[in-house]
């Protein structure tokens, strides 16, 4: 039993991943820093770009006067 309520023994994701990372605190902490880096990185080339044209944000409704 734990003592905090929140916590159940399970640690979720991040956990996960935290602790199938090779090395010491250190090591982890900067492949996680390159992990998050290469995933914005990902976000900024290839996803955000082919999603854009599928949002409206360029769909105004104020017209010229």
């Amino acid at each position: 039993m734990s003592l905090v309520p929140w916590c159940d023994g399970r640690d979720g994701m991040y956990g996960w991943i935290w602790r199938h990372l090779p090395g010491n605190a250190w090591v982890k902490a900067l492949i996680s820093l390159a992990l998050i880096l290469a995933v914005i990185y990902v976000l900024f080339q290839y996803v955000f770009p082919w999603a854009e044209p599928l949002l409206p944000f360029n769909d105004v409704t104020v017209d010229n006067q």
